[in-house]
């Protein structure tokens, strides 16, 4: 009875679950019901609690001395999202090694539609904001929600094919990496020489470890947390990049060759196979022993990077970025006023730069790439589909909301920010979705 409400559990609840959290666009689906919750809170009854929350500081004191001592709002943005760039890293790192971006030759066309899909939008909101305080704010056009813009193209199924998936993928991903190289660059406070040089020494010594054939996770775990990323958090360097270069240095080799596993495994299954079954629910020593050899195997078989990254992917899909949505999306429109919202342009320069720049980027440069013969694309990547594919790049939810808030402290610039941010990234998404379907 016991096992029959089991399955049951399993089938009905467990299941389910693991197939939602599976499917590539249930993330975007869980970050879209989180900043509407975030919306939601704003303007209710408890919208100052709401905001109130986010400005709890937490930290440690040694002597009656603070360290470390931030507002939780600090906490999730050099924090968790911390978490959400160290997978960045680690998915970069596989792509350079051996996926999209492994060969140059086959990645041309995506990259430069991604470079010119960074430089447009930035290049609009320039021109709209130079010369204002709002001027920093260019990099908050440049930026595209992966997750939003793969949950839309897989929501499509079949009607877009691979071809315009793996272009949208490997551009998001390119993306990624311009953010991360802008942030470094241009959206840092006061920088501590100490405190990089430290973070530095901790990171040559996690590179020297991989080059040793050091592959314990917990090793570079502790390094990479209590040495890089809290190094870097006290430099004035924004800590996600500390996470972004610990990243590139875990191992991306197996302490277990693939030729050696497969020898192994051939063994182990003979050797379980060859000893007698006790026909109860119950194993055999001997057979407990063999499947504990099978999972070790099985564990050093894959790189410590792919480790992490499948591991920690689904917490940074469903709690780190709906957290962030939650704790940054939140915009009160209680008396809200327009001419307060148009004062600057940086709403203007946000959605157009979202909204134009980043469709106008992506069509204009493929198309002279492959005039000028520079790349080659596919027949499934029509004009339509490229179009359609450029608007789907302009979603920038979770990016550019993160960018907005390194570039403004002014709360009325950040929340210009933010409104153009909503509404370039819901008509480019829609409009991507209907020029696609």
């Amino acid at each position: 009875m016991a096992m029959k409400y089991q399955n049951k559990i399993n089938r009905g609840i467990v299941m389910p679950i693991q197939q939602f959290i599976n499917r590539e666009k249930s993330a975007g689906i869980v970050l879209g019901i989180s900043i509407i919750a975030a919306l939601a809170l704003a303007n209710s009854p408890w919208g100052e609690e709401y905001f109130h929350l986010f400005e709890h500081k937490v930290g440690f004191f040694f002597n009656g001395e603070p360290y470390l001592y931030y507002s939780l709002h600090h906490w999730i943005n050099d924090g968790l999202m911390s978490m959400f760039f160290f997978v960045v890293g680690l998915e970069l790192k596989r792509e350079f090694i051996g996926g999209e971006l492994a060969d140059p030759r086959n990645t041309i066309l995506p990259i430069g539609a991604a470079v010119a899909g960074m430089l447009v939008p930035a290049l609009i909101y320039t021109l709209l904001n130079a010369g204002t305080p709002s001027a920093g704010g260019w990099g908050i056009p440049m930026a595209t929600d992966i997750a939003f813009s793969l949950a839309i193209i897989y929501a499509l199924g079949d009607r877009v094919p691979l071809a315009a998936k793996v272009f949208l993928t490997t551009l998001a991903i390119v993306d990624d990496l311009g953010a991360v190289v802008v942030i470094a660059l241009f959206y840092t406070s006061e920088i501590s020489v100490v405190n990089i040089a430290v973070g530095l020494v901790f990171l040559l010594a996690m590179f020297a470890a991989n080059k040793m054939g050091v592959k314990n996770v917990v090793f570079y775990g502790v390094l990479g947390i209590g040495g890089v990323w809290v190094a870097f958090l006290m430099s004035g360097i924004h800590a996600t990049i500390a996470a972004v270069l610990a990243a590139f240095v875990i191992p991306a080799d197996a302490r277990l060759p693939e030729s050696l596993y497969l020898k192994r495994a051939a063994n182990n299954l003979r050797r379980f196979a060859g000893i007698k079954p006790n026909n109860v629910s119950t194993l055999e020593h001997e057979q407990v022993e063999v499947i504990s050899a099978m999972m070790s195997d099985t564990r050093d078989a894959i790189p410590p990077s792919q480790r992490l990254e499948h591991a920690m992917h689904p917490f940074v899909s469903f709690v780190v970025m709906p957290v962030f949505a939650l704790a940054n999306a939140g915009v009160s429109f209680a008396g809200l006023d327009m001419q307060g919202i148009f004062s600057t342009n940086v709403a203007a320069g946000v959605a157009l730069g979202l909204l134009i720049g980043k469709p106008l980027g992506i069509t204009l440069s493929t198309l002279l790439l492959v005039r000028l013969g520079i790349a080659k694309k596919t027949e499934a990547l029509t004009l339509r589909r490229v179009i359609g594919l450029g608007f789907l790049a302009s979603i920038g939810f979770t990016m550019s909301m993160f960018i907005s808030t390194l570039a403004f402290t002014d709360g009325t610039m950040l929340l210009q920010a933010k409104l153009g941010i909503f509404a370039a990234s819901i008509l480019g998404g829609a409009i991507g979705y209907r020029l696609l379907k």
